[in-house]
């Protein structure tokens, strides 16, 4: 895909990864919808800001009218909320699984039509090593990557024939908001991470293991 002439809608592009994914496709020549829950929040520089709640399926609709000139969208917003699956909280597993599933599924339904209408190209997802890697503590954000990205393989397939390729991104921890608490040792620098991904995008690469972590884990899924 060529990402000069794209029309990129990113989910959660107001901060954190999403912003660099954002910048980056701008300093590319791509047209870019910076998405979020409250579009004021949006500051980057020649982007434009759009109304999106991935949890909402109006809301959803709505963008894809909004960004009906769509090329790549980039399925970047999440939370990881739940905690462990026996005893943590109910409503932050839900949620889990209502942003980084359900959210990456109703955007995909709503603009891939929109990116057919336009003459095919890409869906990025965001997904983590924990799609993989399962620990107690992290339960709840596990089960809902690893739901997506089932869904990111499932949607590849049923994709293919529209001219939309889809990738998916694997990576551990970045240095954002999301992971302030982890020791800068054990965090990849987000911008390296969305010029790895951005150029797998425009390959129409089917995966990116975003870091070492990542490459270390996927090397044993076959002995777990």
């Amino acid at each position: 895909m060529e990402l000069t002439s794209a029309v990129a809608v990113v989910t959660g592009a107001n901060r954190g990864f999403g912003r660099h994914l954002a910048a980056q496709l701008i300093e590319r020549g791509a047209t870019v919808y910076a998405a979020a829950r409250t579009p004021e929040s949006v500051d980057l520089p020649g982007a434009i800001p759009l109304r999106l709640d991935v949890t909402d399926p109006e809301s959803v609709a709505e963008a894809a009218v909004t960004a009906a000139d769509a090329t790549l969208l980039i399925n970047n917003a999440g939370v990881g909320v739940g905690g462990p699956i026996l005893d943590g909280d109910l409503d932050g597993i839900r949620l889990d699984m209502e942003t980084n599933y359900f959210g990456t599924l109703l955007a995909t339904r709503a603009f891939a039509p929109v990116i057919e209408r336009n003459g095919g190209g890409a869906v990025l997802n965001v997904l983590s090593v924990l799609s993989w890697l399962h620990p107690g503590g992290y339960g709840s954000y596990s089960a809902a990557k690893a739901a997506a990205w089932a869904l990111t393989g499932a949607s590849r397939d049923l994709l293919a024939p529209r001219g939309i390729t889809v990738t998916g991104l694997h990576v551990g921890y970045m240095d954002t908001d999301m992971a302030a608490a982890v020791p800068a040792d054990q965090k990849s620098d987000p911008a390296v991470v969305a010029a790895l991904a951005l150029d797998a995008v425009a390959r129409g690469d089917a995966e990116i293991l975003g870091d070492d972590l990542t490459r270390g884990v996927k090397a044993q899924l076959s002995s777990r």
